[in-house]
């Protein structure tokens, strides 16, 4: 139970510090992408070596889809990751929405940071954006985290900074997603679009992760090889 608390405490960081950003910097400037994407990168570093050592912090559905299909843990446990994943994005919407009605803090994304598809040009091309970004970045943790090939304690500054990167290029496109619990909650108390088009920041990304999991296990035999073939 508690890798899963940690989970449910880890996403609630995530989103409501890097959707916090955007709203209250915007996402309308260079300073303001910048902020954002900094701001969900640190958020995962700092989660990282918080709860790392009790969950492996995951804090993405999507992660935990790719892990669990590399044969890394139980498909019980990944159950329990996507529940406290989810619990925590939605707890994190709430508070944001609570923050922009009590505190009246000006939400300058217009929807809680939530995602929308409009500037990708509509759902397909969202969709594509969606599973190439997490693509790449599920499968830098699955490579970092790799307890033969990873990164060791080095993982969580590798998986942030990736994040870092992914949201520079993917901000002004979706809002950059790449995970669905981060998604969900901004999107159902922000409703409308966000709402409606809540499917493909769930789906895509779910995708993406399965590939990086096909991708890294097809990897790994190969890196093994090259590491016998040094030793030799």
């Amino acid at each position: 139970m508690r890798k899963y608390i940690a989970e449910a405490i880890g996403t609630f960081v995530l989103t409501l510090l890097g959707c916090g950003t955007a709203m209250f910097l915007g996402c309308n400037t260079p300073a303001g992408v910048v902020g954002t994407a900094i701001a969900f990168g640190l958020s995962v570093v700092a989660m990282a070596y918080t709860i790392g050592g009790i969950s492996g912090c995951h804090i993405n559905p999507a992660i935990t889809l790719g892990v669990a299909l590399s044969g890394r843990m139980s498909w019980f446990d990944a159950f329990g990751y996507w529940v406290g994943q989810i619990i925590g994005g939605v707890v994190a919407g709430a508070v944001l929405l609570l923050l922009t009605k009590v505190v009246a803090a000006p939400d300058l994304t217009g929807g809680l940071g939530a995602n929308g598809v409009a500037n990708a040009g509509g759902v397909w091309g969202a969709c594509l954006v969606e599973v190439i970004a997490t693509f790449i970045f599920v499968l830098v943790v699955l490579g970092s985290t790799d307890s033969k090939h990873g990164a060791g304690n080095f993982a969580g500054l590798a998986i942030g900074l990736t994040l870092i990167l992914v949201h520079l290029v993917c901000i002004n496109l979706t809002g950059t997603s790449v995970n669905p619990a981060r998604s969900i909650g901004p999107a159902l108390f922000a409703g409308g679009a966000a709402l409606k088009d809540l499917w493909v920041f769930i789906v895509a990304p779910l995708i993406g992760g399965a590939l990086s999991a096909t991708c890294w296990k097809g990897l790994a035999p190969s890196l093994k090889n090259i590491v016998e073939a040094k030793k030799k």
